[in-house]
């Protein structure tokens, strides 16, 4: 029997733009690998597929069955979910285009170095590229390492005095300021949401100035994410980032998920050295295009 024109459509139309009907086999699929997806799983168990908002497209690639097999969040950040190397090809040339429109692109190493290579002569250059960010996580609470009794959630009406340390580490990590473009004004609507929602911590010394501070960025019930670890330039060499960590994990394991996770940049050996040290191994790598 001959296919029908719609199953010939269908053949042919590997990708497209998910939406609500599809947010069950979505979720699916990213909860094979909860540490990995924890940045996309977050958003879409929140808010679901309604690109208004998710704050922006999901992006489905269908195998030949027609079953739903890997995603790409299209959104600030590119992001692939299960992509191999056919869905990498897809996802390659709808992005293509469409054109740029994210400030990054960040995933698992492998496919996001495919993606890459097939999107640079027509999105490049790119103002930074980080090849292998080793992912990070653990399921016990550090051993052997003292948590900082003085790490807490932070307070409400601590916002502005935390605010220069987000900054500071956003300007480090990223090598541009939150600041420019909008002012500002959504990099401090994230770091007022993650301080509503109680996961964002921080050390603060009797000044009221932050020694160290660490956010949980991204939760689902499977693995929550660690982000934005910043010590303040003159308490460095002290071990607070393993006192401040160890705090964190506390709060994030007893609270949050039973999974806790963190990817670092991987010629940043001390970071990496700390992590380890509180008990964090290598599960995966990421890499991240910084536009």
């Amino acid at each position: 029997m001959l296919p029908g024109p719609f199953q010939v459509a269908r053949a042919l139309a590997t990708t497209r733009v998910l939406d609500p009907q599809d947010l069950d086999d979505a979720l699916e699929i990213l909860h094979l690998d909860p540490v990995a997806n924890a940045f996309v799983a977050t958003r879409v168990e929140a808010v679901g597929l309604d690109p208004w908002r998710l704050g922006g497209e999901m992006w489905g690639w269908f195998d030949t069955d027609g079953r739903l097999s890997s995603l790409c969040y299209a959104g600030a950040n590119l992001v692939l979910v299960n992509a191999g190397p056919d869905a990498v090809r897809a996802f390659a040339e709808r992005a293509r285009r469409q054109g740029r429109r994210c400030s990054s692109i960040v995933g698992p190493a492998g496919p996001t170095a495919a993606l890459w290579a097939s999107l640079e002569r027509s999105w490049g250059p790119a103002r930074e590229v980080r090849a292998h960010q080793p992912l990070m996580a653990t399921a016990e609470p550090a051993a052997g390492i003292t948590p900082d009794p003085l790490v807490r959630r932070v307070r409400r009406n601590e916002i502005d005095a935390l605010m220069p340390a987000c900054v500071a580490m956003f300007t480090e990590e990223v090598g541009i300021s939150p600041l420019a473009g909008d002012g500002g004004l959504l990099y401090q609507a994230r770091v007022a949401e993650l301080v509503a929602g109680g996961r964002s911590f921080a050390h603060f010394a009797e000044d009221g100035s932050v020694v160290f501070k660490a956010e949980i960025g991204a939760v689902t019930a499977g693995a929550c994410q660690i982000q934005g670890v910043w010590v303040a330039p003159e308490h460095r060499g002290q071990g607070r980032s393993e006192t401040g960590m160890a705090a964190v994990m506390g709060y994030a394991l007893r609270d949050v998920a039973p999974v806790v996770s963190l990817y670092v940049n991987d010629y940043n050996v001390r970071a990496r050295a700390a992590y380890a040290r509180v008990g964090f191994r290598e599960v995966g790598a990421f890499m991240s295009v910084l536009f």
